[in-house]
């Protein structure tokens, strides 16, 4: 059956990416009949409607869904349609409480048209009483007009007629409407580097977070793709280089700050294992495939330049004792850290995933790439691991990817792999090891010159 899905008007290079992330974690056949960047309608086909309800419960770039009872680019051509689709079904309608609404997207009709359009349906000659809360069937005619933003993109001129019109029954709504819930704006702990909810809660569908599922950020920080994870049901765990972003602060006046409020804040406590301090190469984790997912935002290394465990020159020192006790054992201990390189960065946390992954298993990992052709950033992959979609969020200069991959099965490969171009002894300073670095200063700052010759002191 086909059905008309509702879509936010937001992050459209993830909604179909989420859709059918969606569809693999309920186990449902999803085929995509129509979509457009520009339209919030998307046309799909599914077995039934309890898989429908069940592939948008948790989709958070959808509003609804509804069963499509007919469409046509005119109100002749929808009303044939109806009627072809589901004239043998109209009695069972005839005698419910029922609604109708008329939507109009990127266009406006006055109460009046509104109140004639729905008039044209009074063939299914529906008999049940007319209630606008909450009726037991509410159906929907969308009308879906060129919008002024898909004009400035793909040209083309304004219509005063609507290109497309849909009539729908309404079957479920999504859990778009957690998103205030995870405002980070209400939430108690957060730094400036703290995802917002609506692409973290995407980032644990893309990654297929559920109950019974264990889930690792490398890069936790305060734990908002942790927290996202555990809202979907699953237990989660994190480590970071820096510790003090997960332990917290103490605050004037009030009890310590830190990633276990959060939990606490939403009642998922519960879904919350551990968090340490580590970095990804010098990581206390057996290498066993025990992980359902990992989810992360690795630094850029663009304020900073990117940094690992370990000595500069990549030889271990005599331990330094100080009153009898080893300076490592000391408080206030701070271990050396050496240049890392963002290649080595994306090799390093595939690398980690194929160790720790369990068979299908997923990673979704975000990075940053350029706006324009000048320099290719190019998907970081690995032989056993698959790509399963890219989605970019655009910014003015840049933008950041989010890259899900799949653990293949043992003997199974991808096709292609990129390895790594560049080894972290081809360079000390931050630019050296990174080429994005290079390229942002580039362009905001001419040069990162005196901040390269600050890090290689």
């Amino acid at each position: 059956m086909e059905y008309l899905i509702r879509l936010a008007q937001a992050h459209e290079s993830f909604r179909l990416p989420e859709l059918r992330a969606l569809a693999t974690r309920a186990d449902v056949d999803l085929e995509i009949i129509s979509y457009n960047d520009f339209s919030p309608y998307c046309v799909v086909k599914l077995q039934d409607e309890t898989a429908a309800r069940a592939l948008i419960s948790r989709s958070i770039l959808g509003k609804d869904i509804l069963e499509l009872w007919g469409q046509g680019v005119n109100y002749e051509e929808l009303h044939a349609d109806v009627k072809r689709r589901t004239q043998h079904r109209w009695d069972d309608y005839q005698t419910v409480p029922f609604a109708f609404a008329v939507e109009s997207f990127a266009g406006k009709r006055s109460q009046t048209t509104k109140r004639e359009i729905i008039k044209s349906f009074s063939y299914m000659a529906f008999k049940g009483p007319i209630r606008l809360k909450n009726p037991d069937e509410q159906f929907c005619v969308m009308e879906e007009y060129v919008a002024d933003r898909e004009i400035s993109a793909r040209g083309g001129e304004v219509s005063t007629e609507p290109r497309r019109i849909y009539l729908g029954r309404w079957i479920a709504d999504s859990s778009r409407a957690i998103m205030p819930t995870y405002d980070l704006k209400k939430r108690r702990y957060i730094s400036t580097t703290s995802m917002d909810a609506e692409l973290s809660l995407v980032t644990a569908n893309m990654a297929l977070a559920a109950p019974g599922k264990v889930f690792f950020d490398p890069f936790v920080g305060t734990g908002s793709f942790l927290v996202a994870a555990a809202h979907f049901g699953a237990l989660t765990f994190g480590a970071d280089i820096d510790p003090r972003g997960f332990r917290g602060r103490d605050m004037e006046g009030v009890n310590k700050m830190g990633l276990v409020q959060n939990y606490q804040q939403y009642g998922l406590t519960s879904k919350f294992l551990d968090a340490f301090t580590s970095d990804l190469t010098n990581t206390p984790l057996r290498n066993i495939p025990f992980l359902d997912g990992i989810v992360c935002d690795p630094p850029y290394g663009v304020r900073e330049g990117l940094r690992v465990l370990g000595a500069r020159d990549g030889k271990g020192k005599e331990p330094v004792i100080i009153d009898g006790v080893p300076a490592h054992y000391r408080p206030g201990y701070i271990p050396p850290k050496r240049p890392y390189g963002f290649e080595a960065l994306q090799k390093d946390v595939l690398d980690f995933a194929v160790r720790t992954l369990v068979p299908g298993g997923r990673l979704s990992m975000w990075m940053p790439t350029a706006s324009d052709e000048e320099v290719e950033f190019p998907v970081p992959m690995h032989p056993n691991l698959e790509v399963v979609d890219v989605s970019v969020q655009p910014f003015s200069s840049w933008s950041r990817r989010l890259i899900t991959y799949r653990r293949l099965p043992e003997g199974e490969v991808s096709d292609v792999s990129l390895a790594r171009r560049k080894d972290d002894k081809q360079g000390v300073r931050a630019d050296d090891l990174n080429a994005f670095r290079r390229k942002y200063f580039a362009r905001h700052r001419g040069t990162a010159s005196e901040q390269d010759e600050k890090e290689a002191q």
